[in-house]
């Protein structure tokens, strides 16, 4: 229903209008060896506010990182032991890694039984050690548990480290739609702890750089020059170059949620969100064969070969964007990029589903430069289908 200039002019005789500001303040640390039981760092992250006092913490393991470092479990429990002073481990869990769990409810319910078994209070703190979807979930649950327990992240992936770790949503997946379920919580401290990116299969440090690209491209031209100076240590996952990526980018992700002027996203426009309302849809309709990170290339190519036929960006720039993404070893393109229900292209739904989540008006946000951007509020489907179509014919061209 469309709102009149007379309703829109009127003000209730009898209101008061309750305003108050509430600063939010974290740190984020970056690092290598954070859990040698000599290293201050995570009792610090934990204890910071209350130095005086012994801090409940329960901790929660992404299974992946379990797997892959057997004895962090161990590890954590004699660290709590050396800093028996601030620290009391009274719980620790291994969970389910990726998408699972943020697709699984009884993880979250699971989870907060557990908390409540454990009896922690809002000084406890709740420590995710794992990647994106894990933080996510952990997240959720102990944000919506006694309207929130601190949480405590240690991003293990590329990606966790230098974009959704360092933010302050929280989320899981349900009724089809990516996150539809979410809290605005910002976290008790962060600690990016490059020691844990050893042991990252290549494609997944690769899927991380997805992110560092994005911000470079919608805040930092030179940043993205940087990345094309490292691309070729970065593709390879050298980790000198991974730490310098990822602070970096981390920075600069944190530079826009405390400068941006819109931390808890109330209005419409995301440029968090570049690449994004295509990269979400085609995550599920890849059946989450992609990457998070890999679905993010894509997004970002589509958009920048979108903003180029639109002629909002020189081809030159488009030429840069996809070659960068090429040398760090990202995809293009995912036939899934292309399937079609009667007709029409089904990615296209991402962008009702955009809408929605954004809060009922289309904004979204397209290149015309390398470091410069503009928010459209609409998306023309015949140049969405011919950009999709040119990215078919260049992965044809440059299968690897």
């Amino acid at each position: 229903m469309r709102t009149s200039n007379k309703t829109a002019a009127f003000r209730p005789g009898r209101v008061h209008f309750q305003e108050f500001t509430v600063a939010f303040e974290y740190p984020v640390v970056s690092c290598r060896g954070a859990l040698a039981a000599a290293d201050p760092t995570l009792a610090w992250c934990v204890s910071r506010r209350e130095p005086d006092r012994r801090h409940p913490v329960y901790a929660a393991i992404d299974a992946g990182v379990a797997a892959a470092w057997p004895e962090l479990g161990a590890q954590l429990q004699a660290y709590a032991g050396r800093h028996a002073d601030v620290l009391d481990l009274v719980g620790l869990e291994i969970v389910p890694g990726g998408e699972q769990a943020k697709n699984d409810p009884t993880l979250i319910s699971g989870l907060q039984a557990r908390f409540a078994k454990a009896k922690l209070d809002r000084h406890a703190a709740v420590l995710a050690i794992g990647g994106g979807a894990v933080l996510d979930a952990v997240g959720f649950a102990a944000s919506v548990t006694h309207r929130g327990l601190r949480t405590v992240r240690m991003p293990t992936t590329v990606l966790s480290q230098n974009d959704a770790g360092v933010g302050v949503k929280t989320g899981v997946n349900a009724f089809g739609a990516k996150n539809f379920i979410g809290t605005f919580a910002p976290p008790f401290a962060v600690l990016n702890d490059g020691e844990l990116l050893t042991t990252l299969p290549l494609r997944e440090a690769r899927a991380g750089l997805a992110e560092a690209v994005k911000v470079a491209l919608i805040r930092d031209a030179d940043f993205f020059g940087c990345l094309e100076a490292d691309a070729v240590a970065l593709a390879a996952a050298e980790l000198a170059a991974l730490e310098v990526s990822v602070e970096r980018c981390a920075r600069l992700h944190l530079a826009h949620i405390a400068g941006a002027g819109d931390p808890f996203e109330m209005g419409s426009a995301r440029p968090l969100d570049y690449g994004h309302w295509s990269a979400h849809k085609l995550e599920i309709i890849s059946g989450h064969e992609l990457r998070h990170g890999e679905a993010v290339a894509i997004g970002m190519a589509l958009d920048a070969r979108y903003a180029e036929r639109k002629g909002l960006l020189p081809a030159a720039a488009l030429e840069r964007i996809c070659a960068l993404l090429e040398r760090l070893g990202l995809p293009l393109y995912h036939p899934a990029l292309s399937l079609q229900t009667s007709g029409r292209l089904e990615i296209l739904a991402g962008l009702e589903e955009f809408r929605e989540h954004l809060g009922g008006m289309l904004t979204i946000t397209l290149l015309t430069a390398i470091g410069r951007s503009i928010e459209v509020s609409e998306m023309d489907e015949r140049d969405i289908t011919a950009a999709v179509a040119w990215l078919r014919e260049r992965a044809t061209r440059s299968p690897t």
